[in-house]
């Protein structure tokens, strides 16, 4: 080894002086710029799909907007999409135009999960064209009607949690003979095997010879309580169908079809999840156009 070669190894070789950094004074070290996220708060609402810009204006203007609770009046304001919390009259608008919320009106003999290890149908067939969605809540099997699906999990979390009071309604064909008393019973309630279950409202809707029509609408997310509660008071489901969730109505949903909810309903969603009631929105009509994986929404 040469002697220059001995010196690259040698460790002494090297000084420390050599190699000082000068420090720079906090005060002279470039602040980065910071990022601006706000926009006029017309645009911002236009862009979410609350009206037109001009008539975005026009609701502020008459004290129809608040940002963070605050009532705001001056068309110039802004707001930060990414943070802020604004209502319209009340409604909490949604700014994340990736968030999907959609309707399904789930068939018989359908698992309430996005992939069956068993195999058997699931809801994935429903929703090929979207990444990621997934069910508030469940359907047993054989239930049929609402179901709604979205990417987020916030929103979802919430509305399936029995503390946020969120009422679901169900509409159930039984057998025997059904009295106003069989449904002050399923309103007064009784213990299970799983414990207490009360309906919030229980109503006949049809009679008929040895079976009956009635209406049940409870805010329990427990596995397969309708039928279990009828099932106690001595009629047997024949049918079962979820009409209403919180704020969203099945409406003429077809069944196997999905649709986008509206920009209302989603509104409504977002009050419900804040266990505030919410009246609920007209559905759209179905027009036949939105079978299985075929949402209401343009095919690029």
């Amino acid at each position: 080894m040469s002697d220059r070669d001995e010196d690259w190894v040698n460790k002494d070789f090297y000084d420390e002086d050599d190699y000082e950094t000068e420090e720079i004074p906090d005060d002279e070290i470039a602040e980065p710029e910071p990022v601006e996220t706000s926009v006029r708060l017309q645009k911002a609402l236009a862009a979410a799909g609350v009206a037109s810009r001009r008539a975005c204006e026009d609701l502020i203007v008459q004290g129809q907007v608040k940002i963070n609770g605050k009532l705001v009046t001056e068309l110039g304001s802004r707001v930060d999409p990414t943070s802020d919390f604004v209502t319209v009259r009340g409604v909490p608008v949604q700014f994340d135009t990736s968030r999907v919320y959609l309707a399904l009106n789930k068939p018989a003999g359908v698992i309430s999960t996005m992939a069956d290890e068993e195999g058997r149908p699931d809801l994935s067939q429903f929703v090929i064209d979207f990444d990621r969605v997934f069910n508030i809540g469940r359907l047993d099997a054989e239930t049929t009607g609402l179901l709604l699906l979205t990417n987020d999990g916030d929103l979802a979390n919430k509305l399936a949690h029995p503390s946020f009071g969120v009422e679901k309604t169900y509409v159930a064909r039984v057998s025997g003979d059904v009295t106003p008393a069989t449904m002050q019973k399923l309103i007064d309630g009784f213990e299970l095997e799983d414990g207490f279950i009360q309906a919030d409202r229980a109503r006949i809707i049809d009679v008929k010879r040895g079976e009956a029509l009635v209406e049940i609408i409870l805010h329990s997310g427990r596995n397969r309580i309708v039928r279990r509660m009828l099932d106690h008071v001595g009629n047997p489901v024949l049918g079962l169908v979820r009409k209403q969730f919180g704020p969203i109505h099945l409406g003429t949903l077809k069944l196997g079809h999905v649709r986008n909810l509206s920009k209302i309903e989603v509104g409504a969603l977002l009050k419900a999840a804040q266990g505030k009631e919410e009246r609920a929105p007209r559905p759209p009509k179905d027009r036949g156009g939105n079978r299985g994986a075929r949402p209401d929404r343009k095919r690029n």
